[in-house]
């Protein structure tokens, strides 16, 4: 069943990239390909990107006052120096709001032509979800909103289902945010996970192209998901799941949810496992190899899973985008927060190619090769 959806979820993406001229693709895509074009009604763009984290920081010296760690362990382990996290009063919707505001802005797109509000987030305000409140504050009136719950993996997951519905003609406007605030759910005395986690929001905007021959943004793309590993990574609800007939004060007790639980080997060895083969998946859907890769923009995890997968595409250091050490592990956020600072700052240009992957828990993980602008 997984191979089937792989192999349909790919044909569009195939049949866009043969367009633009590549080389032709195996004999068995090509008639998967050549069944399912009509679907096809458009493909999108990247025209926006935004970002916003909280002012409060916290550094690896500030942990060290709170567990048994050091700047030197913490940056030899995982590369992060510090992680920003929400103050009193602050919300993650409002992070969301700045950071789409901002892609808007980038991208030359009123608010109110957005059809869609995808919201790739784990820890919403609301149990009920956040996107309803980011498409009321930044004034989408004309859009449908919803959560989309996938852990690290979120945004790249966002950014394809966004675009089915851009490449199906359902909607020409899509506003895709990633954001976490991980910091409401870490036990601040855990050593091996309060150095990772950090809050914060990325945005991007994805249109339709107005040329119904031009290529999509996503050229390829791979995902795969294993419940069997729930158990390396979870955030459990640990309140009284049967309120009413709880004993005591439980009926009327506010619903709460465990600390984020990490097996941290357990995780670090599905990651080095799983980067390259769901990358190497994406260009193979796209019909690419991998020194066509201008870019490494991945889920900021780990310093040495960013090395490990630039490795493997052959891509030296300066093609690699991390801003881990400035704002950790921030989730669904972390690739759009990447891709912002890399654009702003110049260094992807419109046409570059970028590789992307996402993974976490779930587990789930997910890869795409983009093109930018």
């Amino acid at each position: 069943m997984q191979v089937a959806h792989r192999q349909t979820a790919g044909s569009c993406y195939q049949s866009r990239s043969d367009a633009a001229g590549r080389r032709a693709v195996p004999v068995a895509s090509q008639r998967t390909s050549s069944a399912r074009p009509g679907l096809c009604k458009a493909a999108e763009q990247l025209v926006g990107v935004g970002s916003s984290v909280p002012e409060t920081f916290l550094t690896n010296d500030d942990l060290a006052k709170l567990v048994d760690t050091n700047d030197e362990w913490i940056v030899s382990r995982t590369g992060i120096r510090k992680r920003h996290v929400l103050g009193k009063g602050e919300t993650l919707a409002q992070h969301a709001v700045i950071s789409s505001k901002r892609a808007l802005e980038m991208a030359g797109v009123d608010a109110k032509d957005v059809d869609l509000v995808l919201f790739a987030t784990s820890s919403p305000d609301d149990v009920f979800g956040s996107a309803c409140q980011v498409q009321a504050d930044i004034g989408a009136s004309k859009a449908v909103a919803f959560d989309l719950t996938a852990a690290c993996s979120g945004f790249v997951l966002a950014m394809v289902t966004a675009s089915q519905f851009i490449r199906a003609g359902t909607f020409k406007t899509v506003l895709v945010v990633g954001g976490d605030a991980l910091s409401r759910f870490v036990d601040w005395r855990d050593r091996g996970t309060c150095i990772l986690f950090g809050d914060g929001c990325g945005a991007v905007v994805m249109r339709a192209n107005p040329d119904p021959a031009a290529p999509g943004a996503i050229l390829g793309m791979d995902m795969g998901s294993d419940g069997a590993g729930h158990k390396h990574l979870h955030c459990m609800f640990s309140g009284g799941g049967l309120k009413p007939q709880g004993e005591g004060e439980v009926p009327s007790s506010h619903a709460t949810y465990a600390n984020i639980h990490m097996a941290g080997q357990d995780v670090f060895k599905f990651a080095v496992r799983t980067v390259p083969a769901v990358i190497d998946g994406a260009l193979a859907k796209a019909n690419l190899p991998k020194e066509s890769v201008d870019w490494l923009v991945m889920h900021q995890a780990n310093q040495r899973i960013l090395d490990a997968a630039a490795q493997r595409l052959g891509l030296p250091s300066e093609r690699v985008v991390s801003n881990l050490a400035n704002y950790g592990n921030t989730s669904a956020a972390s690739i759009p927060l990447a891709l912002d600072e890399a654009v702003r700052g110049g260094l992807i240009q419109p046409g570059d190619k970028l590789a992307m992957a996402g993974f976490g828990a779930g587990l789930t993980w997910a890869g795409a090769i983009v093109r930018w602008g």
